[in-house]
């Protein structure tokens, strides 16, 4: 608790006289607001919000009482931040049962003991307080993994693009993609739950989806015509190359973004219909995020310049996409791209190589060449030359 802050304490009673009490048994330290009903306190929640750092609620209020004003702080999620302690002169187990159900901190009876209020208030601001700052210890701890984790991948996109120009960029708007369209989804249908953790983690995952292409040969990776049939079944084995590279690394076995990575690998070439490679997977035995790379992969593909064909303009890709020319997608992913083509374009324009990263990828790489760490000629530099 910082010494320069006043901690701000509601009272919620709908009596004077106990408002004036627990006021005289508190104001030294801390500034008081009162309300005297539960509507009342509502409207004081809702216009301080955090900086409320305690509140003392009364049951048996009229207009609306302790228990329903708990109701709306557990609908509005305020009690997750803003501990209550619930003061009455109701005794009976069931109200205090209740009471902690509905998660209050504490349960102080009237008449009020100046002493007892005092550090029961002081306890729980001391509980909350240090459980904020554990709650910032673990969020800066996973702020700087992804960070790290997002610095690495970026790192492997930008040496991809010092070897070939548009491999480097595709592992990036893949990433952007995967990102818009994960929470598209989760805005248009409950049926996938993902949290913004989770869909940061598969957008980070996803950059690694053409892994399995470092041990396709350099004359099928590079060759700027159509495939033979012979060579198209070489390339396609860096699906199943890719799952087995990740599932074989001998350390954090257990990592989501290993697990996810994987998954992503092996199955972001299935198709809604089954007719895709390798397991031939149908509907929803995909996942939806291997769905959903597989969908920026062929969008961002199709809209990018390669070796073997022009970049198509946003509305000719959608059409192809939209008449199978690609393959069979699930109806309501296909939806949120076809809906949402102007913030497509505009993430794509702003997230295509984030600024925030730039500079130190572009320094880290050119050391890497310098020291001879990696090879101009290397083939790990052309994961993604073809999709």
């Amino acid at each position: 608790m910082s010494e320069n802050k006043v901690e701000k304490i509601l009272i919620v009673d709908d009596s004077e006289m106990n408002r004036a009490m627990l006021t005289a048994i508190l104001d030294k330290r801390y500034e008081i607001l009162e309300a005297e009903n539960g509507e009342v306190a509502l409207e004081a929640l809702n216009r301080h919000g955090a900086d409320i750092s305690l509140v003392l609620l009364d049951i048996v209020m009229p207009k609306m009482d302790g228990f329903e004003v708990l109701a709306v702080m557990n609908e509005t999620r305020i009690i997750e931040n803003v501990p209550v302690i619930m003061i009455s002169a109701e005794n009976g187990t069931s109200h205090i049962k209740r009471a902690y159900d509905l998660g209050v901190s504490d349960y102080i009876s009237r008449p009020f003991d100046a002493e007892v209020v005092q550090k029961r208030v002081n306890n729980t601001l001391m509980l909350y307080a240090k459980q904020r700052r554990l709650v910032e210890m673990v969020t800066d701890q996973i702020y700087e993994k992804q960070k790290s984790n997002s610095i690495l991948v970026n790192i492997l996109s930008h040496v991809v693009e010092f070897r070939n120009g548009e491999s480097g960029m595709h592992i990036l708007h893949v990433n952007t993609l995967t990102n818009i369209l994960l929470k598209l989804v989760c805005q248009k249908t409950d049926k996938y739950k993902l949290s913004e953790s989770e869909i940061d983690l598969i957008s980070m995952a996803s950059s690694l989806h053409d892994i399995g292409k470092i041990a396709i040969p350099d004359n099928i990776l590079n060759k700027p015509g159509r495939l033979t049939k012979e060579e198209f079944e070489i390339m396609k084995t860096h699906s199943a190359i890719g799952y087995s590279l990740i599932e074989e690394v001998p350390y954090n076995k257990n990592e989501p973004l290993l697990k996810i990575s994987s998954e992503i690998c092996r199955w972001h070439h299935e198709r809604y219909d089954g007719r895709g490679y390798p397991d031939g997977l149908k509907g929803d035995e995909i996942p939806i995020y291997a769905q959903v790379v597989s969908l920026a992969d062929v969008y961002d593909a199709l809209t990018s310049e390669r070796v073997y064909k022009p970049a198509y303009s946003h509305d000719k890709a959608i059409e192809m996409i939209s008449n199978g020319e690609c393959g069979a997608f699930n109806p309501i992913l296909l939806e949120c791209l076809q809906e949402n083509g102007d913030l497509i374009r505009e993430e794509l324009k702003v997230n295509s190589f984030r600024e925030f990263d730039k500079e130190e990828i572009v320094r880290i790489t050119d050391e890497m060449l310098k020291r001879d760490l990696v090879s101009e000629d290397d083939s790990a530099v052309k994961l993604m030359h073809r999709d």
